[in-house]
């Protein structure tokens, strides 16, 4: 295992020495952090650093293996408050010097091994980095204090319509129980 330490961000796996293991670590200054949040479309990204091993995988195939580390700002789904998130995922890919290309067009099975990706020239650590991130981030972020209000409406004269009365058994459970009471 190789104790210096990767700065370089783009590493060239072929021209590597397939004996060893390579430790690297980012974490991405304030105005990297910034472009970031921006591609990403988060409000803002407080911390992040990325670190861990490419360790060779048999005669020409590599595994990364780090974790991720971020402090994420998004806008709340429901009110656009501020959402503060702390995130923390242990990342695993594999690159195959002999996986196959998928030619354009046709029809594949997607491998069930999703960390298994074509072994790249250059592998630039920024752009797994921020690959990682992308798929850790929440979907619907949600304020913790944000809760969707009921609101009915209803001409005169009849009764509102709610939301268990389009349920697709509301109607038998209304049947129901108008029988239970006849």
């Amino acid at each position: 295992m190789s104790d210096k330490s990767q700065t370089d961000h783009a590493l060239r796996l072929a021209a590597l020495p397939p004996g060893d293991a390579y430790d690297f670590a980012l974490s991405p200054d304030a105005e990297a952090r910034a472009a970031i949040a921006t591609e990403l479309e988060l409000l803002t990204l407080r911390k992040l650093t990325f670190k861990g091993q490419i360790l060779p995988e048999g005669k020409r195939d590599w595994r990364l293996e780090g974790t991720l580390g971020a402090t994420v700002v998004q806008p709340c789904v429901a009110t656009l408050a501020p959402v503060t998130t702390r995130i923390d995922e242990t990342l695993i890919r594999r690159y195959i010097a002999d996986m196959p290309e998928p030619s354009e067009g046709s029809e594949e099975e997607i491998p069930d091994d999703d960390t298994m990706d074509p072994l790249p020239d250059v592998l630039d650590l920024n752009v797994v980095m921020i690959e990682a991130l992308a798929l850790a981030l929440p979907l619907y972020p949600r304020a913790a204090d944000a809760g969707l209000e009921q609101t009915t409406f209803a001409e005169p004269g009849t009764a509102p319509l709610t939301d268990d009365d389009v349920k697709p058994f509301a109607a038998l459970a209304k049947l129901k129980n108008t029988l239970k009471d006849e």
